[in-house]
């Protein structure tokens, strides 16, 4: 198997779940925060479903540079716009995914603000870093917003308090 087919087994698997998620967030408690300083859950499940479109600026572009966007956080009214967002940037991922060849992740990527570099690291590393892992990391904390909203957590990798099921 090539590397972007090893990555795209593990997307396909983990949007599945994320998409399971997403879907029981509910929009109508969005400006929920568990702490002052945390995002609130509209924002925390919106950067959630965003994540899974970083890969066309990892895996696509060379580098990401912030001086040079306007990035504007999306707002959701509803769970199910929410999972539509998710679900047309896991089509574009898988896309991206399945055009990719072995060479592109060894390929340097560099995320910088303009002449400040944060840093500079093949691709390969980048979408398991940003893509992926950073995907879990806050996946992780919106099942705890959830939680603590008390809204039934689905399966995630086993059973959880709320649902006994694989």
């Amino acid at each position: 198997m090539t590397k972007a087919e090893i990555l795209l087994a593990e997307v396909k698997q983990e949007a599945k779940t994320t998409r399971a998620l997403l879907e029981r967030v509910p929009m109508d408690k969005a400006d929920f925060k568990p702490h002052e300083k945390s995002m609130t859950l509209g924002r925390l499940s919106t950067h959630v479903a965003e994540i899974s479109g970083w890969w066309k600026e990892c895996l696509v572009h060379d580098e990401l540079d912030f001086s040079k966007g306007d990035f504007t956080p999306k707002k959701f009214t509803s769970s199910a716009e929410l999972v539509a967002f998710h679900d047309d940037l896991v089509a574009k991922t898988v896309k991206i995914l399945s055009e990719a060849s072995d060479e592109k992740f060894n390929e340097n990527w560099t995320m910088r603000n303009g002449e400040q570099i944060y840093f500079t690291m093949p691709k390969g590393e980048v979408v398991r870093t940003w893509c992926m892992n950073h995907l879990y990391h806050h996946r992780a904390q919106l099942t705890v917003y959830l939680r603590l909203l008390d809204v039934a957590l689905p399966s995630i990798y086993g059973p959880t308090a709320d649902l006994n099921n694989m």
